[in-house]
């Protein structure tokens, strides 16, 4: 059995608290390492190192900084397969599923080559009688992101890639159950040029979480999770005076009219709501189709959909769609979830529950669900199931389904299917979700805009990558000047040499 660690000052350091966490095998069942648990002093230590660390790294121009991103996206492509491989290994994903996880932080870590363009400041020539007025983007010292299992390289790159790149220090917490991948990022930025100390991989449970929260020198918190725990996170910082975006739970939404494409809708829709075992934040886990028959003719094109869907270990080949999910606990809740959907009355069309892998007896998979005539008072409606469950809300009119929506308390992602481009136009407008699909199943956006949702689904007022990142990964400096000498006598003809 593999023994983890933390990494410290770019180097492998053992855990010394004594506690550990077991990282399991999601397809067998069985424990596959033990990462170690540290304790707020080792916490506190590895900020003080950071913290040093930062001075010269912030000093560093942002060119420079630039060029280890650089370095750090061929080396993330180099070893595209064995980063896939350790996602997959710890979460269960599907090999292809772990590359898209790599790739789609790989993206943030492209945007963050072009660094130097997004933190340069103002400048107002004459803004009074010989008066100049400019500002400046400078680092906030340290920062932490605390980031979730489901997304083991994602995350971690979309809080850690900014962060860096605009001369912050980092101290990234990983979940416990996928801590891997984020160790072996942390050695590839080595790689890749970065400072030892810039960041320092600190592997914990709520003790950490709660000594990163209360450190005087972390400015800033990036986390996502659940909701409850994204709330607690948000208060406890904004309570000790630092910046926090904490992003939530989902219960994501689709709309489909009655004149859309039903094969690219229910299509849609099994990827979405299947794909990684619905352990994601943007999966679609409510179908609202408007009418009857639209409904019907829904509910007909998913069933073989559904039923064709092939679930097994990563390790069983890539036509493989969906693996296990993350825990025994994740699967018992599931299960129980779905057993409160038929006792409270909606119609269970596929029953994913008893599921069974011939060799995998004891892994945690689950068979795909699916719901019909759910309502919204039902707890497989109100709760963020994160599993391979999807429920048909039937809705009687466009205004209806828009409601439903809107009325949701989760405001992360929606999509709706339709060929008609008011109807799209109309609901892009009003609906109150922070990002919107149309004919699109999942939209997360590219790398270059800002991904990030409303109402429960999100706490703090800036989003995660994109031009946001960068105004929350610094803080702003407007200088006045006025000068009243003359200008330096002399002048140097030759380009000088970037230092």
């Amino acid at each position: 059995m593999q023994e983890l660690t933390h990494y410290i000052d770019g180097a492998q350091v053992k855990g010394g608290s004594g506690r550990f966490a077991d990282v399991m095998n999601p397809a067998t069942g069985e424990v596959q390492a033990r990462v170690p648990l540290a304790s707020a002093d080792e916490l506190n230590d590895a900020v003080a190192r950071a913290a040093e660390a930062q001075k010269a790294w912030g000093a560093t121009n942002p060119q420079r900084r630039a060029r280890v991103m650089m370095k750090f996206g061929a080396l993330i492509n180099e070893h595209m397969d064995e980063l896939a491989e350790l996602v997959s290994r710890e979460h269960g994903k599907t090999l292809p599923d772990g590359r898209g996880d790599v790739q789609r932080g790989l993206e943030v870590v492209e945007v963050c080559m072009g660094a130097p363009h997004m933190l340069k400041g103002e400048f107002t020539d004459d803004g009074g009688p010989g008066i100049d007025l400019w500002s400046m983007r400078q680092p906030l010292g340290v920062v932490a992101g605390i980031t979730p299992f489901n997304f083991p390289a994602m995350i971690p790159l979309w809080k850690m890639a900014p962060a860096l790149a605009c001369g912050n220090a980092m101290i990234l917490k990983p979940s416990e159950r996928c801590p891997s991948t984020s160790l072996r990022l942390a050695e590839l930025l080595k790689e890749a040029g970065l400072p030892d100390g810039v960041l320092q991989v600190v592997n914990g449970d709520k003790e950490v979480v709660d000594a990163i929260l209360d450190n005087e020198t972390i400015q800033a918190v990036g986390f996502v999770g659940s909701t409850p725990i994204a709330q607690y996170i948000y208060g406890r910082a904004a309570n000790n005076g630092k910046r926090a975006q904490c992003f939530g739970g989902a219960k994501n939404h689709m709309i489909i009219m009655p004149d859309a494409d039903l094969d690219k809708a229910a299509d849609a829709l099994v990827g979405a709501g299947y794909g990684a075992a619905g352990e994601r934040c943007m999966a679609i886990s409510v179908a609202v189709p408007v009418g009857e028959e639209t409904a019907d003719r829904l509910i007909e094109k998913l069933v073989p959909r559904v039923e064709k869907l092939k679930v097994g270990p990563y390790t069983a080949g890539e036509d493989v769609d969906y693996g296990p999910v993350i825990t025994a606990q994740a699967k018992e809740r599931i299960e129980r979830l779905i057993t409160s959907g038929v006792d409270q009355g909606a119609e269970l069309v596929i029953d994913g529950r008893n599921f069974s892998l011939q060799g995998y007896e004891n892994g945690y998979f689950i068979g795909p669900s699916l719901f019909d005539r759910a309502t919204p008072d039902m707890e497989i409606y109100k709760e963020e199931i994160f599993g391979p469950v999807l429920t048909q809300v039937r809705a009687g009119s466009y205004e209806e389904a828009l409601k439903l929506t809107m009325d949701n308390p989760y405001g992360n992602g929606t999509a709706i299917y339709t060929a008609d481009g008011d109807t799209a136009r109309d609901f892009a407008h009003r609906v109150n979700v922070g990002m919107v699909g149309i004919n699109f199943p999942i939209p997360v956006p590219l790398s270059y805009h800002t991904f990030g949702g409303w109402k429960k689904s999100a706490f703090g007022d800036l989003n995660q990558y994109g031009p946001d990142a960068f105004r929350f990964y610094t803080k702003t400096k407007t200088v006045t000047a006025r000068w009243f000498s003359g200008i330096k006598e002399g002048g140097e003809f030759n380009f000088k040499a970037m230092d």
